[in-house]
């Protein structure tokens, strides 16, 4: 299907971006949930740190199930059980059991788990009636994740989910790219600040309030530079001083002042204009273009197109 002219326009805007990176900054992994990743996280450790069981039920030798059917059961004794938390697997003979659950610590012997269901207990003992094969039902060390493994790519934004794959490799510190800095202006002669009374002629900047939260919101961090007046050359030079710090432009209003087209001229000035208008309904002056390699985006003072 056709693209919209919308998606057409942010495709020409990004594709004409040069590539740039911004500083990085390390954050407590409590803070990092929605920061994007900065370089490959690369795993600490293995995940798990231990070969572990996966389900309640009883351990055995491997080879003494061999013989077990429905005819002639083997049977063990009951001779301890294995907790998780406990930070080692005893040794036990090849004709007793030990109990175990979900996360039990053990060996790297030829060992089976019988799960609960599939044993039958009669006091002190356990009988099963099949064989099992070895290391059943039980994790590997290392099996979710090797260490050294790259655990998430760099450029992906931090999930909730994302955070806790984090700390369950112990890591409490993340580098992600610091918040772009991204500056708003306001702009046009009858645009008065939102908190002021409305007097005949004036606009109520609402836009100012409403484009820093969207800024904000994708995370960004937003700056109010002020409403700026329909003077020309003192805004392009505001303009071109607020570049040498803002790592993206955001302009409300302004888009023809007297027959002229203002912002697109601003922004040829400061740079290069991409983008001269969108042909869609309620949003047409949309302008957007690129200066000190950073981009600039301009939209209509009417809030609902903004």
């Amino acid at each position: 299907p056709e693209e919209s002219p919308l998606i057409e326009a942010q495709k020409k805007f990004i594709d004409a971006l040069p590539l740039r990176s911004i500083a990085s900054e390390t954050v407590p992994l409590a803070e990092a949930v929605g920061r994007i990743l900065y370089e490959d996280l690369a795993s600490p450790e293995n995940s798990p740190s231990y070969p572990r069981v996966i389900v309640e039920g009883f351990l055995v030798h491997t080879a003494a199930t061999e013989g077990a059917t429905e005819d002639s059961s083997v049977t063990f004794n009951i001779a301890g059980e294995i907790k998780p938390g406990d930070s080692v697997c005893p040794n036990f003979k090849a004709d007793e059991a030990l109990q175990v659950a979900t996360g039990s610590i053990v060996s790297d012997q030829p060992l089976s788990v019988v799960r609960m269901w599939e044993a039958q207990v009669e006091g002190s003992q356990v009988s099963i009636t099949r064989p099992f094969p070895p290391r059943f039902f039980i994790e590997e060390m290392g099996c979710d994740i090797q260490q050294g493994a790259t655990v998430l790519e760099a450029g992906c934004r931090l999930t909730a989910m994302d955070i806790g794959n984090i700390a369950s490799l112990g890591i409490d510190q993340v580098k992600v790219t610091r918040r772009p800095r991204v500056t708003m202006f306001s702009s046009g002669d009858e645009v008065i600040p939102y908190t002021e009374a409305v007097k005949p002629g004036a606009i109520r900047d609402s836009n100012s309030v409403m484009l820093c939260a969207a800024i904000t919101e994708t995370g960004g961090l937003a700056s109010f530079a002020g409403i700026m007046k329909d003077d020309f050359e003192c805004f392009a030079s505001i303009l071109k001083t607020t570049l040498k710090d803002a790592d993206m432009v955001v302009i409300s209003g302004g888009t023809a002042v007297g027959g002229r087209d203002f912002i697109s001229d601003l922004v040829s000035a400061a740079g290069e204009l991409i983008l001269d208008g969108v042909p869609m309904r309620s949003g047409r002056p949309l302008i957007m273009g690129i200066a000190e390699g950073k981009p600039i985006v301009c939209v209509a003072g009417h809030p609902p197109e903004a």
